[in-house]
C-alpha cells in the first residue's frame, strides 16, 4: 500500500493550474489518495513524493529556484533519488545536463543525461499541435508545442519515449520524466496517469 501521494507543481510560470487540475483529474479517476500543491518555498520540497516543473521562461525559472534556494533543495533530493520529477517544455530544459544554445544564465539540474535546444520549433507564433506515438501508449497522443526545446542527444540510461522525425520530444530516465511538449493544455491524462505510475513505484520503495 503506498499510502497519500503528495505532489508539488514549481509555482514560478507557465500553466499551473492547467497542471494542477490534470494531477487532480488523474488521481480521481485513478481513485488515488493525493493532494497537488503550488511550491514556492525550498522547505517544502521535503514534503512532497514528486515534483512537477511546468514551462516558462527558462531562463527565468532557473534564476528564481537559485536565488530562492529550492534549487539546492531540489539538487538534495534528486542525490538521494527520491523525488520524481516530470518537466514541460521549459521544465525540460531545466533536467537537462547541457544546453546547446544560449545557456550562459540558467543553472540546470543534471538530472537526465540529454542535451536540448531552447525554442528549438521556432517562437510563439509558430506553436503547433501535432499526433506522436509514445512508447507505452497504444493510440497517438495529440501534442501541444509552443516555443518548444529539442532534445538534441541522450546517452546513458536515458530512454527515448517520443519522437517528431528525427527529433527527440520525451524521454525518461529512471525516475525522471522530460516533455518538449504541454499535456497539461489538453484533456488526454494519459501522462499525467504515466507520471503517477512512477511516483506510485519510486513511493513503494522507499517503505
Amino acid at each position: 500500500m503506498v499510502g497519500k501521494i503528495s505532489i508539488g507543481v514549481i509555482g514560478i510560470q507557465g500553466a499551473i493550474t492547467e497542471h494542477i487540475n490534470s494531477i487532480e483529474k488523474t488521481l480521481e479517476e485513478t481513485n488515488t489518495s493525493g493532494k497537488v500543491f503550488v511550491v514556492n518555498k525550498k522547505e517544502e520540497i521535503d514534503n512532497i513524493d514528486a515534483l512537477l516543473i511546468p514551462g516558462g521562461e527558462s531562463t527565468v525559472i532557473s534564476r528564481i529556484l537559485f536565488r530562492s534556494g529550492l534549487y539546492s533543495a531540489i539538487f538534495k533530493r534528486l542525490e538521494r533519488k527520491n523525488l520524481p520529477i516530470m518537466g514541460t517544455c521549459a521544465g525540460c530544459v531545466l533536467l537537462a545536463s547541457k544546453i546547446s544554445n544560449d545557456s550562459k544564465d540558467i543553472k540546470l539540474l543534471n538530472a537526465i543525461e540529454m542535451e536540448v535546444t531552447r525554442n528549438a520549433f521556432g517562437r510563439q507564433e509558430e506553436s503547433f499541435e501535432k499526433k506522436i506515438n509514445i512508447e507505452g501508449l497504444i493510440n497517438p497522443y495529440n501534442a501541444i508545442f509552443i516555443r518548444a526545446p529539442v532534445i538534441e542527444k541522450v546517452w546513458g540510461s536515458c530512454k527515448i519515449l517520443a519522437k517528431i522525425e528525427n527529433k527527440m520530444v520525451m524521454v525518461r530516465q529512471e525516475n525522471i520524466l522530460a516533455l518538449s511538449f504541454h499535456p497539461e493544455l489538453t484533456n488526454d491524462l494519459r501522462i499525467h496517469k504515466y507520471f503517477l505510475d512512477m511516483i506510485q513505484i519510486y513511493k513503494s520503495k522507499d517503505l
